[in-house]
């Protein structure tokens, strides 16, 4: 078993019972922390020079939609229903399994790069055992950690005979996957269900996917949707009373809820997942990283696409934490020009959004989150010294509120570095080739659809 140690300029842990250093050292022995504090003197088979690096968790994505890699800011000025539209009704339906293969590989690669080591693949075109089975050899092939949400595609005013919102999750692509490859919850690739939910599914579906969800012990991940479009209005409230809104269920969006709705995850111990970016973007009610927070919720952030917002999580943690204290400015709008007296969000609270919260919604904490002896080695190295990060007074401020992707010098996942030096560790002539593959295959799908970006050559 390998040993690595790591000797840090800074080192936050977000374990409360070690807090951050200046100047500590992280033991790893294989894919596990052994060791944190100062002075270990500690012997290793490697030892890593961190001295002008922050080290941190590394950053748990919540909420992707992997599978649009290839569409990549196609819908940078698109609205809601434009999405649904070019998307679920058009291009979703070109994709082929090895489409779903380029886009899980590169994605996740660019997530690693940007200091990301946990995803959460919510991937919802399937339409077939083989659309997923590819779309998790792409993540295993990363590198990355990863829920594999399976999902169901939405063919929006496609359909012949049952309608999507009235077919149940199928029971034999979960089974496949949870007797087969995903059968461990240690692994580094687990499983979750990406289900309609209430919002976009039939209450006999609900109910069906729920209770299969918990035969398998999944977690169950669902999207919101604006109340006068949900097709079981009041779904959630209604689940919390037949017993089905428990911890094991995940809320994304939420962005018509009021406060109410908001007691009612919260007191169910569900949880909810934002994504800033995206939710600005399309105006569709407030983020609710702010408003669940005040109910006494964890937020965990998610990226959502990058058909029109940026695949970075320091981008989104930055905007989650602006678009909380600007809430508490907007409520108290009225007192004046200077209306609060202390912040009322700190910035640490942010990075647990983006980094133990996350882990916390798919049941990952025990194992990572945090820089704790026993949970798994992902871990992410700041470069301290880049012009836009120098000098470092507090690591949790330049990392929440200064650095960005292209800061993250190096990225450890289960113990095995991804990045070094600014640099994957995927070798130049695959990732050129794979390069190549994802554009194909983003060009042929927009072609089969008869999709064309604007300003684009014929």
């Amino acid at each position: 078993m390998k040993s690595t140690l790591i000797k840090c300029g800074w080192l936050v842990t977000l374990d409360p019972s070690i807090g951050e250093m200046k100047g500590g050292e992280l033991l790893v022995a294989g894919n596990t922390i052994k060791a944190v504090g100062r002075n270990l003197n500690a012997s290793a088979d490697e030892t890593i020079d961190a001295s002008e690096k922050i080290v941190m968790p590394g950053l748990v994505n919540a909420h992707m939609h992997t599978w649009e890699t290839a569409l990549r800011g196609i819908g940078a000025e698109w609205m809601s229903a434009d999405y649904f539209k070019h998307v679920h009704s058009n291009l979703a339906t070109r994709y082929k399994p090895e489409d779903n293969y380029i886009a899980n590989y590169m994605g996740a690669l660019a997530q690693i790069d940007a200091g990301v080591t946990t995803l959460v693949d919510w991937c919802h075109n399937i339409t077939s055992i083989e659309h997923a089975e590819r779309a998790v050899d792409g993540l295993i092939d990363s590198g990355i950690r990863a829920v594999f949400a399976h999902g169901t595609a939405k063919p929006i005013g496609l359909e012949k005979g049952t309608p999507f919102t009235h077919v149940p999750h199928p029971r034999e692509r979960i089974e496949a996957l949870r007797k087969g490859r995903l059968a461990s919850d240690d692994a580094r690739v687990t499983l979750a269900m990406a289900i309609l939910g209430p919002d976009w599914g039939a209450w006999e579906v609900v109910e069906h996917d729920i209770k299969m969800a918990r035969e398998f012990g999944l977690v169950s991940s669902s999207h919101t949707r604006r109340r006068e479009d949900c097709v079981v209005p009041d779904g959630y409230k209604r689940m919390a009373k037949a017993g089905l809104l428990g911890p094991d269920h995940n809320l994304v969006h939420g962005t018509s809820y009021d406060t109410a709705d908001l007691r009612t995850v919260v007191d169910n111990g569900a949880t909810l997942t934002s994504t800033v970016l995206v939710e600005l973007h399309h105006h569709i009610g407030d983020a609710m990283v702010a408003a669940y927070r005040e109910q006494g919720g964890l937020p965990s952030l998610g990226i959502d696409v990058e058909l029109y917002a940026s695949g970075q999580m320091f981008r989104e943690m930055q905007a989650g934490l602006l678009f909380a204290r600007g809430k508490e400015v907007r409520n108290n709008a009225l007192r004046g020009n200077s209306p609060l007296t202390k912040n009322p969000v700190r910035s640490r609270e942010a990075l647990e959004w983006a980094t133990i919260n996350g882990a916390k919604a798919f049941r990952l904490d025990s194992r990572i989150g945090t820089l704790t002896p026993g949970k798994k080695a992902d871990i992410v190295m700041l470069n301290a010294d880049d012009v836009n990060m120098v000098p470092v007074y507090d690591p949790i401020y330049s990392i929440v509120e200064i650095a960005g992707a292209g800061n993250v010098d190096t990225v450890i996942i289960d113990g095995e570095i991804r990045k070094r030096n600014g640099k994957l560790t995927v070798d130049a002539a695959t990732l050129k080739r794979r390069t190549a593959e994802l554009k194909e295959s983003g060009l042929r799908i927009m072609q089969d659809g008869n999709y064309r970006v604007a300003g684009a050559p014929n």
